[in-house]
């Protein structure tokens, strides 16, 4: 999909929303700028706020190719900064905490919905069941990545997550603020 369709493809949508009273648009799972530009650049034609959420494949990219911070940096310049800032959401820390870094770019993410498993995309779909992970351990990672990030505040959880995950999230995050 290009930018120019994504934005006719999404614009009726985002209209509907800002009709209805939305305070904001949020694209979760992305998997390519193309699409997060049209829905960037249709959100800020109608005036309401969007939020992009890009998702990452084990080799910390896009399944486009684009490494976060490129497809950060090519949303912005073809948006003029549209976003009201970034996400990750569909991927484990262990997949995109290594694609981070100490630079102005990763201020612009300020939320995570992080898978609960550590397993690939592919083996996640074939399972027939949620995979739950490592509680404990996914809490961890977000209390790391928040005290590294601070920028970041808007946490939950994606695929396999459920009370549990949440709850120690939670409780880890607490512990930094």
């Amino acid at each position: 999909m290009t930018a120019e369709a994504a934005e006719a493809y999404h614009s009726e949508q985002i209209e509907t929303f800002k009709a209805a009273g939305a305070d904001i648009v949020t694209a979760l799972t992305l998997s390519a700028t193309d699409e997060a530009i049209g829905i960037a650049r249709a959100s800020a034609t109608v005036g309401l706020p969007s939020v992009i959420s890009f998702t990452l494949e084990k080799d910390r990219k896009l399944r486009s190719g684009e490494t976060l911070k490129q497809a950060i940096e090519t949303v912005d310049d073809a948006t003029n900064n549209a976003p009201a800032y970034y996400m990750i959401n569909c991927s484990h820390p262990v997949d995109f905490g290594p694609a981070l870094e100490p630079q102005p770019w990763v201020n612009r993410i300020r939320g995570l919905r992080a898978n609960a498993s550590t397993l690939d995309h592919g083996t996640l779909c074939q399972l027939g069941h949620l995979e739950e992970g490592n509680p404990n351990e996914l809490a961890e990672q977000y209390r790391h990545l928040k005290t590294t990030y601070p920028k970041m505040n808007v946490f939950g959880g994606c695929c396999g997550t459920v009370y549990a995950h949440v709850e120690k999230i939670g409780k880890a995050l607490l512990a930094v603020a």
